[in-house]
């Protein structure tokens, strides 16, 4: 009985982890406070610009529309495309072939 209580114990602390991890586990997100445009509103825009799949995601602050933007990396077929999405406006910003060096 005491080591199956270990062992729920064991399991909900690792549940609580991978909650927290998986909440913060884009770049940025320390930035989200700042942001009217949610990280899961931004991926729907990002996705209507550029269908395909979203390989990466990160909240930065960069010139240009409101000064913080959701940048997106979605992979179509062989091609991957950087799509940037106003963290305030939700206003697409750039949806462009990614260069030869990404960021």
């Amino acid at each position: 009985m005491v080591q199956n209580k270990s062992v729920i114990k064991a399991g909900t602390a690792l549940l609580l982890l991978i909650c927290t991890l998986s909440a913060q586990a884009y770049s940025g997100a320390n930035l989200a406070k700042h942001a009217k445009v949610t990280i899961a509103e931004a991926r729907t825009i990002a996705l209507n610009a550029h269908p395909g799949k979203i390989i990466d995601e990160e909240l930065e602050k960069e010139a240009g529309g409101s000064g913080l933007r959701y940048s997106f990396d979605i992979r179509e077929a062989k091609v991957t495309q950087e799509v940037g999405v106003d963290a305030q406006t939700g206003a697409v910003l750039e949806n462009k072939p990614e260069g030869a060096h990404p960021d």
